[in-house]
């Protein structure tokens, strides 16, 4: 029980297929762990999924429908979710995603819509999600970045758009500080998540041969046990890092 008594946001809590993700194996943990979540998705159902699993196991959680890019909706997101539980302490910045053509064949739509997802998203919730947690003490942020973020990658919009979360969480970590909220980010690596399933073949596997000295996926699980240390108390002088959960790929 961890986080007994917090109030957590989870966005990108569903799935875009279905399985396991990154936010919803994050969501699960917190609410085993004692957390009141609310499971947020651009689609609903998706979120509801999410939410009844963790209300299955005894859990409490709300699903809540919102495109985070949007200002206006991430500020009603927070509101809400403050009105519904009377407070918020912990916000997990989940919402990315990774397509695209590979090096300068990516279109204009494709790059501005990669950027504004990955990046937009922390950005609104955060701007208002901080101003809550001081109420209370001080809070938690923990962002998904990836392990592209560190080196370079196919897909230059996801590389470079990653990159700016592990920068955006520096800033926020600095400027949040003397709120009490810590800021905090997640760089999973190989993650067998349903966004990357239907990636994963030869070159998949040829790559987790040669380039995870642990030689084999991680599990979304695996990335929550992180983000978790990092909302928890136990990681209560810790703040603007990037915590790598890639099998050891980034010690090369």
């Amino acid at each position: 029980m961890r986080l007994k008594g917090k109030v957590a946001i989870v966005s990108g809590a569903g799935t875009i297929r279905p399985g396991m993700g990154n936010g919803r194996a994050t969501a699960i943990l917190f609410a085993k762990e004692g957390a009141k979540v609310a499971c947020v998705d651009k689609n609903l159902s998706s979120a509801q999924e999410t939410a009844d699993i963790i209300k299955a196991q005894g859990g409490e959680a709300i699903a809540m429908q919102a495109d985070v890019t949007q200002e206006k909706e991430a500020k009603a997101l927070i509101q809400a979710v403050v009105s519904e539980y009377g407070k918020l302490d912990i916000l997990f910045n989940n919402v990315g995603v990774g397509f695209g053509s590979a090096g300068l064949k990516v279109s204009e739509e494709d790059w501005d819509t990669i950027m504004s997802t990955n990046l937009k998203g922390i950005l609104f919730l955060s701007k208002y999600a901080i101003p809550e947690m001081a109420k209370y003490g001080g809070g938690a942020i923990v962002n998904n970045s990836s392990g592209a973020s560190f080196v370079a990658h196919q897909i230059y919009a996801y590389s470079t758009s990653k990159a700016g979360v592990n920068a955006l969480t520096r800033c926020l970590a600095v400027g949040a500080a003397k709120y009490n909220v810590r800021v905090n980010c997640v760089a999973p690596g190989l993650i067998e998540t349903p966004m990357v399933q239907p990636v994963m073949g030869e070159k998949r596997d040829y790559a987790i041969t040669t380039r995870v000295p642990m030689k084999r996926h991680g599990k979304p699980e695996e990335v929550a046990y992180a983000v978790l240390f990092l909302a928890s108390d136990e990681a209560s002088y810790i703040t603007g890092q990037t915590l790598s959960v890639d099998g050891g790929v980034s010690v090369f």
